[in-house]
């Protein structure tokens, strides 16, 4: 597999740059140089990128297809790992399985051991007419080349049967207490019904894994253990669920500052995107509500005046921090932002100081034909005043309406806290056009 790595000091240009106001904490503008900087290509689709923690500077980049690829910081990369044989067969269109989520333990250095999240056939004991199985694995890296994995190492730990190819979620990382949190879609098909989706939706069925935010121990227990904190341990629930009433969480992540909070984008069905801040037992209204609207699954273009604002269990359905309408719906509407909510990160790194403390996400495309994300910036509304977030372009150079002409897959995070845009020209899983790039300084 070839990839090509453009070195900075050499081949590595800028792409685009620009000024970029984003209203700051006290209410001035403030304005900043940003560019993106094309640092990697020729992937499929790359869906990760996560900084190795030897303390090398370099980062893994993971193609959907089943590859991951070691990117050094001034230099050629090299296969880390291909995982590509244990993977259900993907479509050649488009297709949301695969290899879709990877991290390292938080002592990797001295055990060598990360996890993945993937979609392999389905296994025997499943529903004959479901779609796959998902695997979240632990390997380790091999001890004749650390800087491969052996793939013979594998230790699955936990397997979730799906019933359709969609809604897989697949993000997972470690937690600040440690903890392997796990992003799970709600199976597939919409409005959370159909074959496989119980009579109330997999997201408010807490007896089930699907629509949900998982939370484990690694170190303990065959195969894993459940933290004792919890929210269903000793209930009526799945002791592994954390959080629930999600679509596809297609994005979380920790903020590696402030109070360390969880964030999760879920992707709307045709009406409206979402971000919320998940918290310990939490119930974010899935199928019930779609952003901040009510939601009929029998006659989801008609969304109800009223909706339940508890669930089945007496908890309070809680709303999102920021929702913005979808095009799919509101196609003429100026106030419609794109048509699938990609995830990203509250900004903790040095190049941007008036980003510090924002959440930097982006929307995959304004039009499914067409390769039109958008980056944007969602700022936390000042103390005591509306808990909604408020959300603008990222602009540069030549697009100050943030468009980045691709399909934007997902954003990264280096060790320093530095942010990446991944994406690709094609809604499919064919060719080499997907690409990484960096957001710096204009002008480096």
């Amino acid at each position: 597999m070839k990839i090509t790595f453009l070195n900075p000091l050499t081949s590595l240009v800028a792409l685009v740059s620009s000024l970029i106001c984003v209203a700051a904490a006290s209410g001035a503008d403030a304005k900043s140089d940003i560019a993106l900087k094309l640092v990697a290509e020729d992937f499929t689709q790359p869906i990760a990128l996560v900084p190795l923690p030897d303390s090398s500077g370099r980062v893994v980049i993971v193609d959907q297809i089943g590859t991951v690829l070691l990117v050094a910081k001034d230099g050629p990369s090299k296969l880390f790992f291909d995982i590509r044989d244990r993977l259900v067969k993907l479509e050649q269109g488009f297709d949301e399985r695969g290899l879709l989520g990877l991290a390292f333990h938080p002592r990797f250095k001295e055990n060598r051991q990360l996890y993945v999240f993937y979609s392999a056939p389905l296994r025997k004991s499943a529903p004959t007419n479901w779609n796959n199985t998902v695997h979240i694995s632990e390997f380790k890296v091999s001890s004749q080349d650390p800087d491969r994995v052996d793939p013979a190492s594998e230790r699955i730990l936990l397997e979730i049967d799906k019933p359709q190819m969609n809604h897989n979620c697949g993000r997972i990382l470690f937690g600040p207490d440690g903890y392997l949190y796990i992003g799970v879609g709600d199976g597939g098909n919409a409005n959370d019904s159909g074959p496989g989706h119980g009579p109330h939706g997999n997201g408010q069925d807490i007896t089930v894994l699907l629509g949900k935010i998982l939370r484990i121990d690694v170190d303990k227990g065959v195969p894993y253990g459940i933290p004792s904190d919890n929210p269903f341990v000793g209930g009526k629930g799945r002791p592994e669920i954390f959080a629930y009433g999600l679509r596809n969480p297609w994005g979380i992540s920790f903020d590696r500052g402030g109070n360390h909070e969880l964030f999760a984008a879920d992707v709307g069905q045709d009406s409206f995107e979402e971000i919320n801040i998940i918290i310990k037992g939490g119930n974010y209204g899935w199928n019930l509500r779609e952003g901040f609207s009510c939601f009929d699954p029998k006659n989801p273009t008609n969304p109800p005046d009223d909706c339940p604002k508890i669930g089945a269990n007496g908890e309070p359905l809680l709303d999102p921090i920021l929702a913005y309408k979808n095009f799919k719906r509101f196609p003429n509407d100026p106030e419609a932002r794109g048509t699938s909510v990609t995830g990203g990160y509250v900004y903790r790194g040095k190049a941007f100081p008036q980003l510090t403390g924002k959440y930097i996400f982006a929307d995959w495309t304004r039009a499914w034909i067409k390769p039109d994300g958008v980056l944007y910036v969602a700022t936390r509304p000042a103390s005591g005043t509306s808990k909604q977030w408020s959300m603008e372009p990222l602009g540069f150079t030549g697009h100050p309406n943030g468009q980045v002409g691709a399909y934007i897959v997902a954003l990264g995070e280096n060790a320093e806290g530095e942010l990446y845009v991944l994406s690709n020209s094609s809604n499919q899983l064919v060719g080499k056009n997907g690409k990484v790039h960096k957001l710096v300084k204009a002008g480096l």
